[in-house]
């Protein structure tokens, strides 16, 4: 029911933030699993990454593409799309864009019923949520709040080593997990370093 932008396995590169400016032992030992979702009304991208260390890797990323049929059609393939992603990965944690003003009232109502349907279809796996502002997850990944969907699938591209081209959708997906990894990081290095937790 869902689309697979790429179907092979690549190796990504090092987490793109150097090793060698972290203090020692501030580097997250344990592994993780992360599913970005990118939800939509008509496309919703998602993106599977694992985090070994510093070290983000590419499983999988994909389109669901729920164009067809009435609205609550479209809506039920959201949620069964969605949850046939969880099973098949397993992913720790889902990372996705938190809620923005849209200027368009009718627009903004149908995204929120995708958003709701996607992450819906997560709660039978009790995995936790996360959420990030579209200029943080821009911010982590271009190094600009202000980038464009394209320049956040060019920077996807490079960062992960990617051997094909995912949709704008499921590269954004993937940038929302690289965002997630990102801030763990960072949170695992103020929690190894007090002396830095105060600064800004």
């Amino acid at each position: 029911m869902y689309k697979t932008s790429i179907a092979t396995l690549t190796s990504a590169k090092k987490f793109w933030l150097s090793c060698d400016l972290e203090p020692r032992g501030c580097k997250v030992s344990d592994k993780l699993r992360i599913l970005g979702i990118d939800p939509g009304s008509r496309l919703t991208g998602f993106g599977v990454l694992d985090f070994d260390s510093d070290n983000a890797s590419y499983v999988a990323s994909g389109t669901v593409q729920s164009i067809d049929g009435e609205f609550p059609d479209r809506l039920k393939q959201i949620f069964e799309s969605v949850s046939e992603i969880v099973s098949q990965y397993r992913p720790d944690v889902v990372a996705r864009e938190s809620i923005f003003v849209h200027k368009n009232a009718g627009s903004a109502l149908k995204l929120g019923h995708a958003r709701s349907a996607a992450i819906c279809a997560t709660f039978e796996s009790d995995v936790e949520v996360f959420e990030y502002a579209p200029r943080e997850i821009k911010q982590a990944v271009v190094g600009t709040g202000a980038a464009t969907k394209d320049q956040v699938q060019h920077m996807v591209i490079s960062i992960l080593k990617l051997a094909g081209k995912p949709s704008a959708d499921a590269a954004y997906a993937l940038a929302a997990a690289l965002c997630h990894g990102h801030q763990r990081r960072l949170k695992s290095r103020l929690a190894s370093n007090p002396a830095i937790a105060g600064v800004r």
